[in-house]
């Protein structure tokens, strides 16, 4: 079983922020695979898949790793079972990135997990949104809407990402790095 974790923030205020780019790909993905509905528990909301469960944790960005020792124990998984999906402002819109594990590379959500789960260790998806005007500080960035333009091109993306998402759980993610990590979606 695959544990696909998008990290974003609740409330219709950030739906389509650039910092709830992990919760619109989990919601992409449960319309692309027929999943059901998503329902909630303590601290996470879950749709299942057959062998992929999709979750979008009920806490702030910041605070995203508290949710995670529940759906651990919730779904009996281990953290090489999970794929964390988040956005990325070093990375530019239309691009993606798997790795295996690493930093939180200046993402607080990310940080959070680090912290709570006590390893850098687990698999994640990172989905461009960048580049940051140099002009706008972090915070107001990612917490702006994409504009239709750029939504267009995000679920393009999506696409992209929906098709990693299947060689990961069919192939394993070392052949999603080799495939994905360097193709682009360009306008």
């Amino acid at each position: 079983m695959r544990v696909v974790i998008g990290l974003g923030n609740p409330g219709n205020q950030y739906v389509f922020t650039r910092h709830n780019t992990g919760y619109l790909f989990v919601d992409y993905v449960e319309e692309k695979m027929n999943c059901s509905p998503f329902q909630g528990e303590r601290f996470y909301m879950f749709s299942s898949c057959g062998k992929v469960i999709l979750v979008k944790p009920s806490t702030y960005m910041n605070l995203s790793g508290s949710a995670f020792p529940y759906v651990l124990r919730d779904f009996s998984v281990h953290t090489s079972d999970i794929l964390v999906v988040y956005d990325d402002v070093s990375i530019s819109l239309g691009k993606i990135r798997i790795r295996k594990g690493g930093s939180d590379g200046g993402h607080n959500g990310i940080k959070s997990v680090i912290s709570v789960l006590e390893t850098a260790d687990f698999p994640r998806m990172r989905i461009g949104i960048g580049p940051k005007p140099n002009n706008e500080d972090l915070a107001s960035y990612v917490l702006s809407e994409f504009s239709d333009r750029e939504l267009e091109k995000l679920y393009r993306v999506f696409d992209m990402a929906y098709e990693a998402l299947l060689v990961i759980i069919e192939d394993g993610i070392e052949k999603a790095m080799s495939l994905f990590n360097s193709r682009e979606v360009v306008e």
